[in-house]
């Protein structure tokens, strides 16, 4: 796209983003979010999952902008337990505990939560300046990607099950297949043919597949408050006495710009490898400024430069986990997951299409994360003596609230013929998702199957016709990128088999 032309895509997003409503549902996402990320156990993709069916009456634009501001200001409102109560509201504010809440402890409370507000705000507002300058490039890398560089790249995706599965590498791929078994269910992508859709049991319902958004909101919204349900009493168990100054805080977030910039770098790369993710990249951050420091015996005793640069990667992750979700429908995290099945129920297909007559939608997406770091920065100084109250809601309020937001959602996603299948498929998938939990089996595996299965079988389909059935199209020289591809994936498969002889081989060498 011509460099005169892209500056008028970009004016005209900056218009939409700044236009009513548009603006509207930037703040109202961005307080939905800062409300769900302080509430421990819930999070980004808890929030997003029952937001995503209430998005079904706006324009496309909105809805993802309001999706995406969720996304940003629950990252951020995780901070907020983690320092008052140690009790991180995300899994990426858990390096947050490590000095916020001992500075919490020694009286600066007030000072720790300014620090987290002004660190996040201006890691997250350089990371999308720089996810801006870098799109130019993201087209040409997006546009290079023929049908079979599209397959390798889902399977590539799936071949990350072996990364980010913790723990039993069986679990993951099983919980990865029964993902794509999820999507085998209906009418084949390239095809006529319905495949187990029981219709002499249930007619037609099934002929249209299972809805992605419907197993979204089963796995983290269902699934969450069957867990929340075992505890007894508000989330917080005592209460929290905010005191120190707002200035001192932000005054300590402009001494240390290098650790502010070089957190928040590390996060948005660390956030563009599908399947690291925001907890990853926060203690990569957190651990570099350890290395770095020249006190790194007082980290974890109340430092204000290790809670700088936790919550810098917090939020500087949000812009790259959007590189991979965006440019080839390949989410980092959960978060993007639902954020992914945002688009796709709004007709956005991540690739080509967001990069090319659809740019306006991403420009305008990136701006509204612009918007929203300097509305995070606004909100958390002025409503942080508040703060604590957001922790201190009982979850007989919460369950019941989210359980039937979620179960509307599920009744209002399609035609009637599909309502008593969407609330079914919430329910089971929310038992589901709440036992592979319980017995530590990969929730993100399971959505990389759901989400990557439809890609990977209608680009597969389309490769082989263009090819006449020949297999060689995904290692072809004349496509050097469906060679690295292909070499990519056999090293994520054989990696985890192939890692422990590589290092006993290394140490026996040393």
């Amino acid at each position: 796209m011509p460099f005169a032309e892209t500056i008028s895509v970009f004016i005209e997003a900056v218009g939409i983003a700044f236009s009513w409503p548009t603006f509207g549902w930037i703040i109202v996402g961005i307080l939905l979010g800062i409300v769900i990320g302080a509430l421990p156990g819930l999070g980004p993709s808890l929030g997003m999952a029952i937001m995503l069916p209430l998005t079904l009456p706006l324009e496309p634009v909105n809805a993802i902008i309001l999706l995406v501001s969720v996304y940003s200001g629950a990252m951020y409102g995780g901070a907020i337990a983690a320092i008052l109560i140690n009790a991180p509201g995300t899994a990426a504010a858990a390096a947050t505990t490590f000095d916020g809440y001992p500075m919490s402890r020694s009286g600066d409370a007030m000072k720790a939560l300014s620090i987290s507000a002004t660190a996040s705000s201006i890691a997250g507002f350089f990371t999308v300046i720089t996810l801006i300058l870098l799109s130019p490039v993201l087209v040409e890398i997006v546009l290079a990607f023929g049908s079979p560089e599209r397959f390798l790249i889902a399977l590539l995706g799936l071949a990350m099950i072996t990364v980010i599965a913790r723990g039993s590498m069986v679990k993951g791929i099983t919980a990865g297949m029964f993902g794509l078994l999820i999507t085998s269910v209906g009418t084949a992508p390239m095809a006529i043919t319905p495949r187990y859709t029981f219709q002499d049991q249930f007619g037609f319902v099934l002929v249209e597949g299972i809805a992605f958004v419907a197993v979204l909101i089963g796995l983290f919204a269902i699934a969450e408050m069957f867990k929340l349900a075992g505890e007894k009493g508000g989330i917080s168990q005592s209460d929290t006495v905010l005191s120190g100054s707002v200035i001192p805080g932000i005054r300590t977030v402009f001494s240390y710009p290098g650790t502010v910039l070089k957190s928040g770098y590390i996060g948005m790369a660390i956030g563009s490898i599908p399947g690291a993710g925001s907890t990853v990249s926060t203690f990569v951050a957190y651990g570099e400024a350890v290395r770095s420091a020249k006190d790194p015996e007082t980290y974890g005793k109340g430092n204000e430069v290790g809670l700088i640069a936790a919550e810098s990667s917090n939020n500087g992750t949000i812009g790259g986990s959007l590189i991979p979700t965006l440019s080839f429908g390949i989410p980092g995290s959960a978060a993007t997951a639902v954020l992914l099945g945002g688009l796709v129920m709004h007709g956005l297909r991540p690739g080509p299409t967001l990069f090319g007559e659809e740019l306006v939608t991403t420009y305008s997406l990136f701006i509204a994360l612009l918007i929203g770091n300097v509305l995070i920065l606004t909100v958390g100084l002025l409503l942080v003596t508040r703060a604590s109250a957001i922790t201190r809601v009982d979850t007989d309020y919460i369950i019941p609230i989210i359980i039937v937001l979620a179960l509307v959602g599920a009744f209002a996603l399609r035609g009637t013929g599909q309502n008593w299948l969407d609330v079914s498929t919430v329910v089971l998938l929310g038992i589901i998702g709440y036992y592979m939990k319980k017995f530590d089996y990969s929730i993100i595996a399971f959505v990389l199957g759901v989400v990557l299965g439809p890609i990977a079988e209608q680009n597969l389909d389309r490769s082989l016709q263009l090819s006449d059935g020949s297999w060689l199209v995904f290692f072809n020289p004349d496509r050097p990128l469906t060679i690295i591809l292909s070499i990519l994936i056999v090293i994520m498969v054989l990696g985890p088999s192939i890692k422990p002889y590589v290092t006993n081989a290394l140490n026996r060498g040393s």
